[in-house]
């Protein structure tokens, strides 16, 4: 099984029958940096960034890594790394723009978040102090009010529309079973998640605006015009997480007497409470982000309103679209840029709480299991 060679000077050399002919453990990881190096040397060549030295060292690792592979261990080695590596060159490719983004907002943001940012408005706010402010601790003015706007719209869209969509759900899963008005219910769903967000504000303000009169503009109606991008990815997603609960658990439920609305709310909807979770933060993070519905159904306003029913109520996403594009002072837009970037990155803080507060719900209302 293994081959010695003893002389003087010369240290023994065992090598294993089952283990010849296979790469060492070193080879992927100097590939991997060799590459990084020269695609960082090639990118320099051309005009260094990030995005071409990424691409330069991906191809280079995709090229030299299955050939070195398959000049030790032959093609089908060869051939199998050849796909691992693509695979893991995709997941690595797909990470930079996240990560990408999460620093450029972190950079430019971060200088920008002050105390004043959280705590003021923009109420009074004009084009003489921002051209007075030198330094990013001197910029007035801040975002607090569009802090509001958006948790309180945000509330209201959430309320009305997880239940709507839950119930959906369950029934689309529980009752329908391929009935008539299951499938045209399906139909709509899907119809309506592809419908674009400014079609959705456009509903909203007109069914308003034919109720209450045409200049209607308040929180709710932009909470209405939320709801409707909300409810299609609520039902989507959970949908699918009660189709895969295992009809065991429902059967063994009405073989214990157990009625079906019971069933469903403390064996089936627990079970599958995690992923309902996960597909309501996602509906959460698809919203709270939109521009366009916002600026045709509450408006812009530059001062504190808390009463989603009444009065003209202003957003993050609307802040920033207002800050880049009619900075407070068109002569000196830095204080403006930086009032941006801090209220993207409390956006994306926000999104962030929300996804843990709901993994927070999705283990408190989870089935306790043995090892719980």
């Amino acid at each position: 099984m293994s081959t010695s060679t003893n002389s003087p000077g010369v240290s023994p050399v065992r090598q294993s029958k089952l283990t010849r002919g296979q790469r060492p453990k070193w080879l992927i990881p100097v590939i991997g940096v060799a590459a990084v190096v020269a695609g960082a040397a090639i990118a320099s060549l051309i005009g260094f960034s990030i995005a071409l030295w990424a691409l330069f060292a991906a191809v280079i690792f995709l090229v030299v890594g299955p050939l070195a592979v398959t000049a030790v261990e032959g093609g089908r080695a060869g051939a199998d790394s050849l796909m691992t590596f693509l695979v893991y060159t995709a997941f690595i490719l797909a990470v930079i723009p996240l990560v990408s983004v999460i620093w450029t907002v972190l950079v430019n943001g971060v200088p920008g978040l002050t105390a004043d940012l959280l705590t003021t408005s923009m109420n009074g706010v004009t084009g003489f102090q921002d051209n007075k402010a030198g330094a990013p601790g001197e910029v007035v003015g801040g975002a607090y009010h569009a802090i509001v706007g958006t948790v309180s719209i945000t509330f209201w869209a959430t309320l009305m529309s997880v239940p709507v969509g839950l119930l959906t759900a369950v029934y689309l899963v529980e009752y329908s079973r391929g009935g008539w008005l299951g499938r045209a219910i399906t139909f709509f769903v899907d119809v309506m998640t592809g419908i674009p967000s400014i079609v959705a504000g456009l509903f909203a303000a007109a069914l308003f605006g034919m109720v209450f009169g045409p200049s209607t503009r308040t929180g709710f109606v932009a909470a209405v015009a939320l709801t409707v991008l909300m409810i299609p990815t609520v039902v989507k997603n959970t949908e699918e997480m009660l189709r895969i609960v295992p009809n065991e658990l429902r059967e063994a439920s009405y073989a214990l007497g157990v009625r079906k609305w019971r069933t469903i709310l403390k064996v089936v909807i627990p079970t599958a409470i995690s992923g309902i979770a996960s597909g309501v933060t996602l509906a959460i993070a698809r919203v709270i982000g939109e521009t366009a519905p916002l600026l045709v159904t509450a408006g812009f306003a530059t001062a504190i309103n808390w009463n989603s029913f009444s009065g003209w109520m202003t957003t993050l996403p609307t802040f920033i679209y207002y800050q880049i594009m009619n900075p407070t002072s068109p002569t000196n837009p830095d204080p403006s840029l930086q009032r941006a970037w801090a209220a993207a990155l409390i956006l994306i803080v926000i999104v962030m709480l929300l996804n843990l507060v709901a993994r927070l719900i999705a283990r408190a209302f989870a089935p306790k299991t043995a090892g719980r």
